[in-house]
């Protein structure tokens, strides 16, 4: 374990060991990147399951792609995961397709992309999956579709955003094999590849299929039957019969029985299900079809002339695999639900996502009033989000989301008698102990002004009248409950409740995104991005607060029982001990872009991290010396947890520090 380190920022001796230290913290998160994280993903199982591989030696040894730049296997067919490696080196890399070769079962390759940009490229292993380096001549690129050519296992075919491109010695050296620069062949989602002819290749597009019998040299369109502008998600051919496939676009589902040149639409899937992502042939039995969409999964035992829906029509399914030594096993890998598993060909199907774990943690709360009680919010999720809790210290989780309807979660708060609250995208909910209900009934005291005779002089009088108003109802950035008076910072700005939260008055700074809301008794600490707000009267009445001159965006904020003010952003972090009168920098500090500040009361330190690095600073209240753990984690949001640090991450759900890294374990730097 790298020992954990602190540091007096006073001594004369501190830039010689500074840069020490800083060179240190590169090397130790350069080499996490390549070494497992010594913090331990906990749950809550699920999230994203992206793609499947299996060990052709061995149906029980399963891989599985991500959205998060990780690979999972499985030695138990699919009953339980465990991380194997993180290819590339950010954290979000789509991993839609793993390709084992046939004949060496320890080379993989695996193709890749980003969702915001067009960037990627493919990866090769040697050790069946447990290091990674990336193609040369394939960096870059979005790779969409990665197939192995049956006849011949040194050929290999990519669908990129660029084209479509061939290596015919094992992966090492690519090039592309459709016209460069063309308008019609690119943006390639789908590659199959005839079994018994490398040189017969079918990609495609997100306009239309394209088809290939020499190589590349020359292409012609194979739309007859197909929808004009049909973006073609999956191919799949017929091994027995190669001029019967199977083609998937978004207008629906398509059979050829002539190579693709005429192609006939198959009826009995509804049209808002034709969106299908995936397409799998039972390899016993080929009659049998899988289709996965983005409305539950389909399949036909009679070549396609009949479907029947297996699933409920909210399962997102990316992929399918079907065990060749037992079809009745047949797995999914979808959206926001994980792995799904069955055991009679599909007829019922139950989660097997035991230690697989794409959450994206928004909030961490841990329950004051029942130790080792943990509750995690999570986004993007819908109706298998919400709110998870774990009573046994995140050896186990429950989802706790009834109520929700699939509203995202991006705040949970515990007020001083245990109440529970959680802040989503459309209002703030209270749990019940069965249920969540929603909060947030707004009724804001106006003054009304009247006027009355007496002795024949007009009198003006001033009474308070509570004037009802809409129920909140915008996205909860974060509450703040531990006082007598609550507040809750919002899309649409600034509620306060002094009953508990039976009613609130608001907003403050209508129509304002405030992101952040800090409260020490009487002080009120707001922000947005780009600007902080201080009351002094429990929120009564508010004053503008000086940036630091070097700090252009508020990204965390937190407050110290000292009353110290700490905000953090891509400059770095900053304290202020007068309300913001004046403010000290941290530049000895080896973080920037900072995304989460908290005060930790058995440490008596503000705990920092960054979205650029794996590392977690705990740094004292005079800003004067601080302590450093590797996490080998991206994470946001940090809480102490009988000893240990327990934290949010991004994409792999929560995280836990190891029993044999304490808190206390920091050493000062010799």
């Amino acid at each position: 374990m790298q020992d954990d380190i602190e540091l007096d920022m006073k001594r004369a001796w501190f830039p010689v060991r500074f840069a020490a230290f800083f060179a240190l913290c590169l090397f130790t998160v350069s080499a996490n990147a390549a070494a497992p994280a010594n913090w331990k993903s906990i749950g809550p199982d699920g999230g994203d399951a992206r793609s499947f591989a299996s060990d052709p030696a061995n149906a029980q040894h399963l891989y599985l792609g991500t959205t998060s730049s990780w690979i999972y296997q499985s030695l138990d067919g699919g009953a339980s995961w465990k991380r194997l490696a993180k290819i590339g080196t950010s954290d979000d890399l789509v991993i839609d397709n793993i390709v084992i070769d046939r004949l060496d079962h320890k080379t993989m390759m695996a193709g890749a992309w980003l969702l915001d940009r067009p960037d990627g490229g493919i990866y090769i292993s040697h050790d069946a999956g447990v290091t990674w380096t990336a193609v040369p001549g394939m960096q870059g690129q979005s790779v969409r579709a990665l197939a192995q050519a049956r006849s011949n296992a040194k050929v290999y075919v990519a669908g990129t955003l660029k084209g479509v491109y061939r290596s015919q010695d094992g992966g090492q050296h690519w090039s592309q094999i459709s016209p460069q620069g063309s308008g019609e062949i690119r943006e390639v989602e789908s590659i199959a590849i005839d079994p018994g002819d490398a040189n017969t290749i079918y990609a495609g597009t997100w306009h239309l299929p394209w088809k290939t019998t020499d190589g590349g040299a020359s292409w012609h369109n194979i739309k007859q039957g197909v929808i004009d502008d049909s973006d073609v998600f999956s191919i799949i051919i017929d091994p027995s019969r190669p001029t019967v496939l199977y083609a998937s676009a978004c207008s629906g589902i398509y059979k050829s029985d002539t190579g693709g040149e005429l192609f006939r639409k198959v009826q009995g899937i509804p049209s808002t299900a034709r969106r299908t992502r995936v397409l799998m042939q039972d390899p016993t039995n080929r009659k049998v079809v899988y289709a996965g969409t983005t409305e539950g999964l389909y399949k036909t035992v009679d070549d396609g002339a009949n479907w029947a829906r297996l699933t409920g029509p909210d399962v997102i399914i990316n992929d399918v695999y079907v065990d060749p030594r037992n079809p009745q096993h047949v797995l999914l890998a979808t959206d926001r639900s994980g792995v799904l598993a069955s055991n009679d060909a599909g007829a019922n199907f139950q989660a097997s996502n035991n230690g697989f774990s794409q959450r994206q943690i928004s909030s961490l709360l841990m329950d004051a009033k029942a130790n080792g009680t943990i509750y995690a919010g999570v986004v993007n999720d819908k109706r298998y989000g919400g709110v998870f809790v774990s009573s046994d210290s995140g050896k186990s989780w429950q989802q706790r989301s009834d109520g929700l309807d699939g509203r995202d979660v991006f705040s949970l708060a515990q007020s001083s008698d245990g109440t529970l609250l959680a802040g989503t995208s459309h209002g703030i909910y209270r749990w019940s102990g069965s249920a969540w209900q929603q909060d947030g009934d707004v009724v804001n005291h106006v003054a009304k002004i009247s006027y009355v005779k007496r002795k024949g002089r007009k009198t003006k009088r001033t009474s308070e009248v509570n004037v009802p108003g809409a129920r909140i109802d915008a996205r909860i950035n974060q509450i703040e409950a531990n006082g007598a008076s609550w507040f809750a910072a919002t899309l649409d700005g600034i509620y306060r409740s002094e009953n508990a939260g039976a009613t609130w008055e608001g907003p403050i700074f209508k129509g304002q995104d405030y992101l952040f809301v800090n409260a020490k008794q009487n002080i009120v600490f707001a922000a947005q991005r780009n600007s902080l707000m201080l009351s002094q009267n429990g929120g009564g009445t508010w004053q503008v607060v000086a940036m630091p001159g070097k700090l252009t965006s508020v990204q965390a904020l937190t407050t110290s029982p000292s009353g110290t003010l700490w905000v953090g952003g891509r400059e770095g972090v900053f304290f202020s001990g007068d309300h913001g009168r004046s403010w000290q920098g941290m530049p000895t500090l080896p973080v920037a872009d900072i995304n989460g500040l908290s005060y930790d009361v058995a440490m008596k330190r503000v705990i920092v991290t960054s979205r650029q690095s794996t590392l977690v600073f705990a740094v004292d209240d005079a800003g004067k010396s601080w302590k450093w753990w590797n996490s080998g984690w991206k994470i946001h949001t940090v809480r102490s947890l009988n000893g240990r640090f327990i934290a949010a991450s991004s994409y792999n759900g929560v995280v836990l520090q190891p029993d044999s890294e304490e808190l206390a374990s920091a050493r000062p730097a010799r």
